[in-house]
């Protein structure tokens, strides 16, 4: 088997051609890797993939969080589809969490250096999920005590907090006030060192494998 029968291909659809171009240039120096085409709209993405079938697709987050989101959900009631790789100019905790949970397995900015977008593409080409550290270096602390130590209590509030409860869910799922809510998470942020609520659910998909935090 050839070279080019072993690599794999990459898609992207983005805002801007040039940015599309930077990452063809990018990928000529891949061994495993080939830029396969550039689309510039999600619509014209679902009319690629009708047709094509690329490893990997890189999306630009710049088509609006909730399209993005909207597509995605389409995408993965189809057959085939391919790895999906979200970026951004910029990409907030929430984001990113919505994002993974929707179903995209990399998570770059744009700003990142080349070689952090590689490892992301060549990371999610091999089956593992991807994500920049610097989206939850705020949240995501050394812990100070492992999650043993919480309470049975907090145990389930933090559960919950990881599945995108919001306080007042919670307190309806446990029959228990906001505020006691709002006390357990205060407790549980400062006995695992984790700061907010995003970054108690991305620590607990880390925790889990489902989601490597690259540097």
């Amino acid at each position: 088997m050839n070279e080019t029968q072993t690599k794999q291909s990459v898609a992207i659809c983005d805002t801007q051609p040039i940015t599309c171009e930077g990452l063809k240039t990018l990928l000529a120096s891949s061994t495993s890797l080939e830029f396969l085409t550039a689309v510039y709209s999600l619509e014209g993405a679902a009319e690629f993939l009708n047709t094509s079938s690329p490893d990997i697709l890189v999306l630009d987050k710049g088509f609006g969080m909730r399209a993005v989101l909207d597509w995605i959900h389409d995408l993965k009631l189809s057959e085939n589809s391919p790895i999906l790789i979200v970026w951004g100019v910029s990409m907030t905790e929430a984001e990113a969490l919505r994002l993974l949970q929707a179903g995209a397995r990399g998570i770059v900015r744009k700003t990142a250096d080349l070689a952090s977008v590689l490892e992301c593409i060549g990371t999610t080409a091999s089956g593992r999920t991807w994500m920049e550290d610097s989206v939850f270096r705020d949240s995501l602390q050394s812990d100070r005590h492992p999650r043993s130590e919480l309470t049975p209590r907090e145990q389930q509030v933090l559960q919950l907090v990881e599945q995108g409860f919001k306080n007042k869910e919670i307190a309806v799922e446990l029959g228990i006030r906001p505020g006691t809510v709002k006390i357990h998470l205060k407790h549980i942020f400062e006995k695992t060192g984790v700061r907010g609520r995003y970054g108690l659910a991305i620590s607990g998909l880390k925790e889990r494998g489902v989601v490597s935090i690259a540097s």
